[in-house]
């Protein structure tokens, strides 16, 4: 083991995550802080139709803007599949259920402090729903976008989040999109 924890102390806890401290060592016997995110996984949803993806946009309030992104949520509550999780997530936000529901990839977050991951997945065969948002998610809009003008969007930094990009990049890479 590289670094090994010594000790460990609980900082915050709420419903959404878990905020550690760990006393820890590393082989050449420095000994230093680690602060640790702990928060579930969640899921990213590209829902395709035809060559149009949608897209949601919320207000994020650490950074107080509004953006455009790909469907995204964990549930803090109940146990799901990440399947059930995306299927879940894309109702909530989009109305949308899809037939199709095609696991793209799992990647990390922030894995230099935090232990949350998420699953790609690309959802096709979509048939139109109302929306279930939750308190959260009040004054979120769903909107169809030409895949192009999502590349663009990326491209000018009008969609700066990290999620939604590295999961377009990774559909695009293996030619899903």
């Amino acid at each position: 083991m590289e670094i090994k924890r010594i000790g460990s102390r609980e900082v915050y806890r709420s419903r959404w995550m878990t905020l550690r401290e760990d006393e820890i060592t590393r082989p050449s016997g420095y000994q230093g802080i680690y602060g640790v995110v702990e928060k579930r996984d969640f899921a990213v949803i590209a829902a395709v139709d035809g060559e149009q993806i949608y897209l949601v946009e919320q207000y994020r309030y650490p950074v107080a803007e509004r953006f455009w992104e790909l469907p995204q949520g964990s549930c803090e509550s109940a146990r799901l599949t990440p399947e059930e999780l995306a299927a879940t997530e894309l109702r909530e936000e989009t109305g949308l259920q899809a037939s199709q529901m095609l696991h793209a990839g799992h990647l990390f977050l922030a894995y230099g402090f935090c232990t949350q991951g998420y699953d790609i997945f690309l959802a096709t065969d979509l048939t139109q729903g109302p929306t279930q948002l939750e308190p959260e998610e009040e004054g979120l809009i769903c909107q169809p976008f030409a895949i192009a003008e999502v590349e663009r969007m990326i491209l000018d930094g009008e969609i700066r989040d990290a999620t939604t990009v590295a999961a377009f990049g990774l559909l695009r890479m293996k030619g899903l999109l």
